[in-house]
């Protein structure tokens, strides 16, 4: 449910455009201290000739369910960017798909090992032995292009290298993506879930856009409280890109539709919330078997105790 966690219903957006640490610390401290239900932060590289605040091709995006303290928000930049930064922010409304339909415009495919994410934009990108995944605008985050989705689909590949997984399961779906990518890697169908119906439906019509719609079926779940999720346990995989909170709150019970030696793919993360997931999975019989940082975003390759120690 990643790239955000962005709210239903989002009625307000701030837009910066800047260069990369500036985009970087701003989108931070939002997500620092704002409710993710209620608040969401994107940063992302755009086109260069969009850029008109400084010489970087950069951008964060803010989208608030309500009308945002303006002068809260701007003082918030300032502390982490400067007050040219604050002043140069724009605030406006917009309508309900215009958050998601602005961020994906023009965003480049982004690849992860084997797997191309891309726009109708980048159809063509693809080369023969791509394993390419095609994600339109709708209303859930999941392009791609966060750090936190990136490393779990090369989490994903690492997997692939020593098993083939027969049961999978994808909690906090958003998008779709890592699902899609879960089914076209290993051929076989992914349970997913997510707790926003929005989400359910924007996965639900990437499946169909990338032809695996009997492979992906999402439901409206939250965690795993719905009866398909849990008929397909014991799960080999299960993926979980979500925020550090829940994941921690989740730990029992993602651990329990665990079947032994089962791997447990974790992102969301900044690094400073890596102690307290790992503290509450190993407390759930899970060790570490692989770390890796992406544009300041953390993924976690786990596996339960007793499976081989490194891949």
């Amino acid at each position: 449910m990643l790239e955000g966690l962005p709210p239903n219903n989002a009625t307000h957006v701030m837009r910066l455009s800047c260069d990369e640490a500036t985009a970087r610390a701003v989108a931070d401290i939002i997500v620092e201290t704002f409710d993710p239900a209620t608040t969401a932060a994107a940063a992302f590289e755009e086109a260069p000739d969009t850029c008109s605040w400084n010489s970087g091709a950069w951008a964060v995006e803010v989208y608030f369910g309500s009308p945002p303290d303006e002068a809260n928000i701007r003082g918030l930049v300032a502390v982490v960017a400067g007050d040219s930064a604050a002043e140069a922010a724009v605030f406006g409304e917009l309508r309900q798909r215009d958050w998601v339909a602005s961020s994906l415009e023009g965003l480049a495919p982004v690849r992860a090992g084997r797997f191309l994410v891309h726009g109708a934009h980048g159809r063509g990108k693809a080369k023969a032995n791509d394993l390419a995944i095609e994600i339109e605008a709708a209303l859930a985050f999941g392009t791609g292009h966060h750090g936190s989705t990136r490393g779990c689909l090369c989490m994903l590949e690492r997997v692939a290298r020593r098993r083939d997984p027969a049961a999978i399961l994808d909690l906090g779906t958003g998008s779709g993506v890592l699902a899609i990518a879960a089914a076209k890697l290993f051929k076989r169908a992914v349970q997913a879930g997510d707790i926003d119906p929005v989400c359910v439906t924007a996965a639900s019509a990437n499946a169909r856009y990338n032809r695996v719609p009997g492979f992906v079926r999402p439901v409206l779940a939250k965690g795993s409280a719905h009866p398909r999720l849990r008929q397909g346990a014991p799960y080999d995989l299960i993926l979980a890109n979500i925020l550090a909170r829940p994941l921690r709150a989740l730990a029992p019970q993602i651990v329990k539709l665990t079947a032994p030696r089962a791997d447990i793919i974790l992102s969301g993360l900044i690094a400073r919330d890596v102690p307290g997931v790992l503290s509450a999975y190993r407390g759930q019989g899970m060790a570490l078997l692989r770390r890796l940082d992406i544009d300041g975003w953390v993924t976690l390759l786990l596996q339960r105790r007793g499976g081989p120690r490194d891949i």
